[in-house]
């Protein structure tokens, strides 16, 4: 059988700036932000070469830039910063500016504040460059007194935060691109990877267990065996092959093709992303927030994790996350389903990479 593998805790842009691709125009008069006049000509760019221009901006401004965000319509590239000063360095640039009320460092204080505070099962929290605010979700298990403490420490951030529900409830989407099995248990396989000259591939870490051995068909002969596992903190795991299974580097995209894979990327808000896992099989979507933590329960915390609205199910848990033949992430849990919808986690791939020492093959 050939095997086609679906697809530090930062954003694409260096330090706390978060680039957004976003498709349409955006409206910028917000309660806590400004955009002034340009003084400058506003450069039309191209989606990379935003995102180019965002890094470059954010070496040189540091801490006074607070996000960026790509206006595919206007074609120019909107950035987040914190004072006039900053201002004037984004329109000698080509950029223009918007000056917002929370810099990076109030939004990252937000953060520790909730995990200190409010590290309760069934929330999740991330920055959103848009509203500039970290914000907190919690799905339907959260309840009564629980309710009661995230409402009050949400509260007590002020315009830093805002609370949101969801309907589903937060999961690790145990169960399983192409389904791999173990122990009874079904979860997806992710990318096919080299490690120091052997062939592998990666999946969530809450699958299994090192030293577990998987198959690609239910009470199948063993086709690799799982040599590293990291959950919770992080959701990865690398599965060795044992034999000469095929392993090319692709996702099978469920109708017959897939699509080659050729290098991993770190997600940008805003990104359009496909996700393909052995339960749903391929679904699309987009980036809806980046270095997310999310509250599993029983005190299985995860933290930098890529939000998306694709829709995934239990089973559908290691896929693969990717954009064109990028690498971008693995499944890891989320709510809701592909009828109702709901939020995804993903674990970024080049965290799962550089950790493990493999690259994408």
């Amino acid at each position: 059988m050939k095997h086609r593998r679906t697809p530090r805790r930062r954003a694409a842009v260096a330090g706390a700036a978060t680039v957004a691709l976003l498709g349409v125009g955006v409206t910028f008069q917000t309660a806590n932000a400004t955009e002034e006049a340009p003084r400058t000509a506003v450069k039309t760019l191209s989606a990379p070469a935003a995102v180019t221009l965002a890094a470059k901006l954010d070496t040189a401004l540091g801490g006074d830039m607070a996000g960026a965000y790509y206006d595919a319509k206007a074609g120019t590239l909107v950035v987040n910063v914190v004072d006039e000063a900053a201002a004037d360095s984004v329109r000698e640039a080509g950029g223009r500016a918007r000056i917002v009320e929370h810099t990076p460092a109030e939004l990252t204080d937000a953060r520790r504040t909730l995990k200190s505070r409010a590290t309760i099962p069934g929330t999740s929290w991330a920055v959103d460059p848009v509203s500039n605010k970290v914000v907190v979700t919690a799905d339907r298990t959260v309840e009564g007194a629980d309710w009661e403490k995230l409402g009050q420490v949400v509260k007590g951030l002020g315009s830093k935060a805002e609370l949101r529900r969801t309907a589903g409830e937060f999961t690790p989407f145990i169960a399983g691109g192409d389904a791999i099995h173990s122990g009874g248990g079904r979860c997806s396989l992710g990318f096919n990877v080299v490690k120091d000259g052997a062939p592998h591939f990666i999946t969530a870490g809450h699958c299994g267990e090192r030293g577990s051995e998987w198959s690609d068909s239910p009470g199948g002969a063993a086709i690799g065996t799982m040599v590293d596992s990291q959950f919770p903190g992080n959701d990865f795991a690398l599965v060795k092959y044992d034999g000469d299974t095929p392993h090319p580097s692709e996702v099978d995209l469920h109708d017959g093709s897939s699509q080659v894979i050729t290098k991993a990327a770190e997600a940008t808000v805003g990104m359009k992303v496909t996700r393909s896992g052995s339960t749903t099989q391929v679904h699309e979507g987009q980036v809806t927030g980046l270095d997310a933590t999310v509250n599993y329960g029983g005190g299985q915390v995860v933290e930098g994790l890529i939000q998306t609205d694709v829709c995934a199910e239990p089973g559908d848990s290691g896929g693969s996350l990717f954009s064109g033949d990028a690498a971008i992430g693995l499944t890891s849990g989320g709510s809701g389903d592909c009828s109702s919808g709901g939020e995804t986690f993903f674990q970024p791939v080049t965290e799962a990479l550089s950790t493990l020492g493999a690259q994408i093959g």
